[in-house]
């Protein structure tokens, strides 16, 4: 299993989805430059490999995706792996290939699955220098999967792809949603009561952080609420500022990065993602599990998971007029709030791990008996 071993929804399912492998009794080996933040501690049937750069003088950038190819390599031949699964079709596709010719050369058989998660595609894919290695990546694995209807169409349209894809969509553990929620976080954060709006995310751009705040401060104007941000990243100043711009800052706590973000939504109202682009929504779907509906935009493969009037609404990217309109529909009844979170766990039941991992299993299977 290769993958970026952050906070990223690539990571997460990534992570998740060795686990679950593992738990059933397959061995799984993970390479990546870090342990991935979701792996937690020792497990049966897991293992890490770290891809380590040294830092040449005669390199401006560390040569990261030949070091992971040679790890590939390495770990392939001492575990006599049955297959490779690379999450992102840049850097982990492009040096499965380059691995997989190495071990051919040696009569060594590894076939590729390459999972696309979004971004490899809808960012890098309008990026013309990287449009011929993403493609000869993607064509040259043994089978590919996206997470979204909405990803695959993007990928076909983007590049030469000859290749047929398969849409599995992320997933979330039942397992992990057995907690108690944190009465005692929840007073901090809402001593009189009060609804609490959040977002996860990597506060970049896309994310539209900013919407994040203006669609909480119109809000503000109809509703005693209170917002939970969490995570960080670039946009992080900005919405700081802006809560302070709006006067609303006294109303809002921003955690930062946090490793389980199911504790937060378990104290959670409503969950807000107005991206500017989603290849699936893994938080909503995490939010839905949490029994907390979506306010989202409707763009990318978002609407592929959020039932608009069931889960939550969607709005048009921007229009954050429509989505605190939508936010003060749920939240000022405390009845069709309740109705909003059944409505959103049942939703998300469609999206268990036991219903996913056997179309992975499925998957495995095909492409080792080629």
């Amino acid at each position: 299993m290769v993958c970026y071993p952050t906070f990223g929804g690539s990571g997460v399912v990534a992570t998740e989805l060795g686990k679950a492998l593992a738990a059933q009794g397959h061995e799984v080996h993970f390479i990546t430059y870090s342990t991935p933040v979701r792996l937690g501690s020792f497990r049966p049937n897991i293992f890490y490999h770290e891809v380590r750069v040294s830092d040449y003088p005669l390199f401006d950038y560390p040569p990261y995706e030949l070091v992971l190819a040679s790890k590939m390599v390495e770990v392939a031949k001492d575990n006599n792996l049955d297959l490779i699964h690379v999450h992102y079709a840049i850097p982990h596709a492009s040096a499965a290939v380059t691995a997989q010719n190495i071990l051919a050369e040696e009569g060594i058989k590894l076939p590729i699955i390459t999972t696309l998660h979004g971004t490899d595609i809808t960012l890098l894919g309008k990026d013309p220098s990287f449009e011929p290695v993403i493609t000869y990546a993607i064509n040259s694995s043994d089978a590919v999967t996206a997470v979204s209807e909405n990803l695959k169409s993007e990928t076909n349209k983007l590049f030469g792809v000859i290749q047929e894809i398969d849409v599995i969509p992320n997933f979330f553990c039942p397992s992990h949603y057995k907690l108690a929620p944190n009465e005692e976080f929840r007073k901090k954060i809402s001593p009189e009561g009060q609804p609490i709006i959040t977002h996860i995310s990597n506060f970049r751009p896309v994310k539209r952080i900013l919407d994040v705040v203006e669609t909480f401060f119109l809000i503000t104007k109809e509703l005693d609420v209170r917002l939970l941000l969490v995570g960080d990243g670039p946009e992080r100043s900005a919405a700081e500022m802006k809560c302070r711009e709006l006067g609303i800052d006294d109303k809002v706590v921003i955690l930062g990065k946090v490793k389980n973000p199911i504790e937060p939504l378990l104290v959670s109202d409503l969950f807000l993602l107005p991206s500017e682009s989603e290849s699936f929504g893994l938080a909503a779907l995490e939010a839905m599990a949490s029994g907390v509906p979506v306010i989202s935009s409707n763009t990318g493969g978002l609407p592929e998971l959020n039932k608009q009037g069931v889960s939550g609404f969607m709005s048009n990217v921007g229009d954050v007029v429509d989505m605190a309109k939508n936010a003060v529909t749920i939240l000022r009844n405390p009845e069709i709030l309740s109705k909003f979170k059944a409505s959103s766990l049942m939703r998300a039941e469609e999206f268990r791990i036991d219903l996913v991992l056997p179309k992975y299993l499925a998957l495995y299977k095909k492409v080792s008996a080629k």
